[in-house]
């Protein structure tokens, strides 16, 4: 991909949790045994430790404990449901495990927050009518123990990345009922689009975007310039949506422009950037990337919305 084509990606590990942990867990599609929120892929399978089916007959009655439990230390509460002290702790040494780091504060305030954003969007799921069944649970179970190669190879990978079985089931569970509600929320972006077929001149100094300014107000060829900036690619950028350039101010910098205008220079991070529009089309197809680009804003929308509307709680982490 050209340096060119500059779309924001915000929120990398909540991303790679989404769009592949929990895509895994609601399509059935092959996937090593992940229902945390780590960002990296953990340790493979390799030892030996107790079988983890479920043994217990279907509808058996099991008698509670007696006594009044202690109640457990919790990081956040989620409109009164409360994630585990003890989950986050082990959500964090996971997380740590992957990276091969110490996680800073940033990083714990980062496994914090997708552990709320699941707890969201398993909530969410509930309210809009989704109820997972142990039949279901115990085969998506059975699933990963076979892509595990054997109850007892999971077993030992849960054991060497600090799972317990029951936790093990609930964290599933949760991964399952917002796998169910991201999907929901990421089919609202449809496959076409108003987009404006877009080249662009960057340049790293004002100066040198102001000459070439002025080159474009005398009456050069836009496309030949950006040739001359650029002869690999041409400033091409291909057809663009609206929300995946990485900064708003192209965004609507473009979108203002009819075919064979450009635009004034804009500065943002990356540079200095003169956008043409070569042509328009009010319902053009959008491309792979930039539509998982558009999936990615809208969940980010969506949780935005959530939170507000949520009494979250951070007790402790």
């Amino acid at each position: 991909m050209s340096h060119y084509r500059i779309f924001y990606f915000k929120g990398r590990l909540w991303l790679i949790l989404i769009v592949i942990l929990l895509s895994a867990c609601s399509s059935g599609a092959p996937q090593t045994p992940r229902p945390g929120t780590t960002e990296n892929a953990r340790q493979t399978p390799s030892e030996t430790s107790p079988d983890l089916r479920e043994t217990r007959t279907p509808g058996e009655d099991v008698t509670p404990p007696t006594g009044t439990p202690t109640p457990q230390p919790l990081a956040a509460s989620v409109n009164g449901v409360g994630i585990a002290l003890a989950e986050f702790d082990a959500e964090l040494g996971r997380f740590e495990q992957a990276t091969g780091s110490t996680a800073n504060e940033a990083d714990r305030q980062r496994v914090l927050d997708e552990l709320i954003n699941q707890e969201l969007l398993a909530q969410a799921a509930a309210e809009n009518g989704f109820l997972l069944d142990p039949a279901t649970l115990q085969a998506r179970l059975e699933q990963l123990i076979k892509q595990a190669g054997g109850s007892e190879a999971l077993a030992a990978w849960l054991s060497a990345n600090s799972y317990n079985e029951s936790d093990f089931r609930q964290q599933l569970g949760r991964a399952i009922a917002a796998a169910w509600m991201r999907d929901r929320i990421v089919a609202e972006v449809g496959t076409t689009a108003e987009q404006v077929h877009t080249r662009q001149i960057l340049l790293r100094s004002a100066q040198k975007a102001g000459q070439a300014l002025a080159q474009l107000q005398a009456g050069e060829d836009f496309v030949v310039l950006a040739k001359e900036y650029d002869p690999l690619t041409g400033g091409e950028l291909g057809w663009l949506p609206r929300g995946v350039l990485y900064h708003p101010a192209l965004d609507e910098a473009l979108f203002k422009l009819e075919a064979g205008q450009y635009s004034a220079v804009i500065e943002t991070p990356a540079g200095f950037h003169i956008l043409y529009a070569l042509e328009r089309d009010p319902a053009h197809s959008i491309d792979p990337q930039a539509r998982l680009i558009l999936q990615e804003s809208a969940l980010q929308r969506w949780l935005a919305e959530r939170r507000q509307q949520s009494s979250i709680e951070v007790i402790s982490r």
